[in-house]
């Protein structure tokens, strides 16, 4: 719904972006935020792992959990979000989530300056199927995201 020059878009509606095993919603992008920032909605099912961790070198992100509970390795540090909780992940710092609960876990990101939402769509694009670790990182790579995976963890 247009309003006032804005628009607004009700829970879970936005572009939907099929990229790292959860439910991606692009609520706002570069493209109407004049590259401030981008906003995502983020549904992370009970048991799903995010992404492996990793450290953009571009943007910072914030997490604001609406409900459910997500946990968050951030810098080394572990922490739980439940709903109303924020958190902020500056940029350079490693950090993952996870849902290790039953319920579905649901986030409302901001990310800054705006762009992640084409590196979303960069692994979207990709063939369904194993993903080849090379391939992956050097999207990441393309985007300013750095792979590091404990080690010992399989490559």
């Amino acid at each position: 719904m247009s309003l006032g020059g804005g628009y607004m878009l009700p829970s879970r509606e936005g572009r939907q972006i099929p990229a790292i095993g959860i439910g991606i919603t692009a609520k706002a992008t570069g493209e109407n935020t004049r590259d401030a920032y981008s906003l995502f909605e983020y549904a992370v099912p009970g048991g799903v792992n995010g992404p492996p961790p990793h450290v953009h070198t571009r943007e910072d992100e914030s997490f604001i959990c609406l409900a459910g509970k997500l946990d968050v390795m951030l810098g080394g540090e572990d922490v739980t979000l439940g709903a109303g909780d924020y958190l902020l992940l500056p940029r350079d710092v490693v950090h993952t989530f996870r849902n290790p609960y039953d319920d579905e876990a649901r986030v409302i990101s901001v990310v800054s300056p705006a762009g992640l939402e084409a590196y979303y769509q960069a692994l979207a694009d990709l063939p369904p199927g194993k993903k080849d670790l090379s391939v992956m990182q050097a999207i990441m790579a393309d985007f300013g995201i750095e792979l590091r995976l404990p080690a010992g963890s399989p490559s």
